[in-house]
This record gives C-alpha cells, structure tokens and sequence, in this order.
C-alpha cells in the first residue's frame, strides 16, 4: 500500500510537470492545452491518494485492535491458534494436490484360500513359513517400526543408501502382498495405517529409481489388486510423481538415483564413466504400465516404452544387451553382459511384461527369445 501511495504521488508530480512543459511548448505553437482536463486527472489521483491514506490507516488500527486480543489470551491458546492454523494450511494443500484418481475396474480381487493342504508334510511347512514371517514382523514391529530395515543382532532401525536418509517404510510397504497372502490381516491393517498416517514422499532424500519402483511402487500395486484398498493406488501414483524426473536426460534413459524432493537425479559413480545400469532402467516396465492403466496418464506407459524403442535400435555386440548405457549420449558404457547382477532382471521383465499382457506384448517375447537363443550359444 505505501508503494502504491508513493507511485500516486509520482504520478500526480508527473502530470504537474507534464502540464507546464506542454504549457509552455503549445503556447508558443500557439495552440491551448486542456487544462480543464489536466486538472481533473490530478484531482483523481488525489481522490486515490486520500482513499490508499485510508485504507493503510484503517488496516493498521485492525491490526492493532487484533494484536490487543492476541496479548490477552494466554501462551497455551495462542500456540493452539497457530497450530490450527497450520493444520488448515496443510489440510487445504493436500486437497488441492491430490487430484482424484478415475474409476478403474479392479480385476476379481486374488484374496486367498485359507483351506488347508491335504499332504500333512505341505501343511506344516506352510505353518512354519508362517510363523517364521509372523515373527519377523513382530520383531521388526517392535525395534525399526517406520524405518527402512532393521538390524537383527543390534535390534534397532537402519537404512541403506538406496532408499536415502529418510524413514519411509521400505519393510512395511515391501511386506504388504505377503502378509495379505498368508491370512496374517491384522498385521497388514496395521501397515496400513502406518502408510496412511506416516507415509510422506515429499522429503529430501536420494533414492534408488529401481529399488523404489519395485519395491515400493510394486508393493503398493500388489497391495491394492489384493485388497482394492485405493489408498495404495494414491499412494502409488504420488511415488511415480517423483520418480518421473529422473527420466529428464538427454537420451530419456533415466538416472539411477533421484532427489524425492528436487527431483535432481545423477548416477553412481562406479558405473562405468556415469553410466545407467540394464537390470536397473530396465526393470521399470510392469508397475509402469500398471500405473498409466490405473490412472489414465499415458506417460509412465510412454516413458518405458521409450526405453524399449532406444534398446531395440542399437547395436548388440554378440547379439545381447551390454550393462551399462550412458544416459547423456545414448551409448553403452562397454561391452560387459551378464546374465546375474546388473543385467538379469532386464530380461526377466521382458517375459513378464508378455505374461502380463495376456501373451499380447508379442515384441517383448521376441526381444526374450532371441536374448535367450544368444545366451545358449555364448
């Protein structure tokens, strides 16, 4: 308010000054300047000047009158007052943010068959892979409940550069479909209402694209087809939010690592000069699909497709995928393959993305079976 009272001014002294230089140069071209005119524009501006006086001083006795009230109340209301406050701020954030997701069709929900086996010897194995999981998560429950993982020995929370310096869960989220699978129900609410209630990706911390995307993406989606709880499925698509930026390179293959916050990706320094890793960029493809099906948005659809097209495209020394691809200028980092680490779950995904597809990815078959006949001969 006080720099519109000054442009005000500014504006009247202009018009003054105005008015004596074309006073002064139409006089002399023997021509008469309105001044009627001038003169009405001045008396407008200071019509405005005094009502801008007003105002600033009218919200300033508000201002008074309320701070009076303020110091009235006591420290304990004022601190409530500020949290609510807070708390409306938020909670009118996240309604603008999280946009409803459309109506998908969920598929007849897997659920599980609680009879029990017929071979007494299948039966107590079960019984005992059970138990061993119960006990597990009764362990984890009590040392690293929100953390990452948990150290057994030492019996406390723990996490490793792959999912950053933040809790956010892994082991909860990780342990979703399994729970759910083996009837353990009340261990699986309960990983619902920590994922509802504590589960935030909007922190800053650097994590691994792949791990997340199978790990949590992936038990997500898991949790929501057995259970067609939509929590998961919001849950799920804010993730994939964050995880988008990494694909910004050059080449569209995407960093190993991403900033949950910033969105900033980069790779692992050991990787061959910078280079993205095959078994990591290259198993994106299921939960990707999955989300554009459940949300509509083509983009994660288009962003491992692309991937797909640039691998099909390129040379393949021996006819196989090397391990390492620069995402800057769109060439291998060398020609090291494997059919273990840093390569094999490329190819795994490959025959599952034609599973998936109800055997109609017939390019992803075809990209398998001619890897495999590869492999055979070298």
């Amino acid at each position: 308010l006080l720099v519109l009272s000054l442009l005000a001014f500014a504006t009247v002294f202009l018009f003054v000054d105005l008015s004596d230089v074309f006073c002064s140069h139409f006089s002399k071209t023997k021509f008469e300047l309105p001044l009627k005119i001038s003169l009405i524009i001045v008396f407008i501006f200071r019509e405005e000047e005094e009502r801008l006086r007003n105002k600033i001083r009218a919200d300033h006795e508000k201002a008074l009158e309320e701070a009076k009230e303020k110091l009235k109340k006591s420290r304990d209301e004022i601190q409530a007052e500020i949290q609510t406050e807070k708390n409306n701020i938020l909670k009118s954030l996240k309604s603008k943010s999280s946009n409803p997701l459309p109506p998908v069709p969920v598929p007849n929900l897997v659920g599980i068959n609680s009879a029990d086996p017929v071979d007494p010897d299948i039966r107590e194995k079960r019984d005992k892979i059970k138990e061993m999981m119960k006990h597990a998560w009764d362990n984890y429950r009590q040392y690293g409940w929100g953390h990452n993982e948990l150290k057994p020995i030492a019996r406390k929370g723990h996490s490793t550069n792959i999912f950053g310096n933040s809790q956010l869960g892994a082991s909860i989220v990780d342990a979703l479909d399994t729970l759910y699978i083996m009837g353990l129900h009340n261990e699986f609410r309960e990983g619902q209402e920590w994922i509802e209630n504590h589960l935030d990706f909007s922190v800053n911390s650097e994590v691994s694209v792949f791990e997340v995307n199978i790990r949590f993406i992936g038990g997500l989606l898991a949790a929501y087809y057995l259970s067609g709880q939509e929590l998961f499925k919001i849950k799920a698509v804010q993730l994939a939010g964050k995880l988008i930026p990494a694909f910004n390179t050059p080449t569209g293959i995407p960093w190993a690592m991403v900033n949950l916050k910033s969105g900033v990706g980069r790779n692992w320094g050991w990787a061959s000069a910078g280079s993205s890793i095959l078994s990591e960029f290259g198993t994106l493809h299921m939960e990707f699909v999955h989300l554009s099906y459940l949300t509509g948005n083509p983009v994660y659809y288009e962003k491992v497709m692309h991937i797909r097209k640039l691998l099909q495209k390129m040379d393949r020394p021996n006819g196989l995928y090397p391990n390492y691809l620069n995402p800057r200028t769109g060439r291998w980092g060398q020609h090291h393959t494997s059919m273990g680490g840093l390569g094999d779950s490329f190819y795994e995904y490959l025959l599952k993305a034609w599973l998936m597809s109800d055997k109609m990815d017939t390019e992803a078959r075809k990209m398998y079976d001619d890897a495999i006949e590869v492999i055979i001969v070298h």
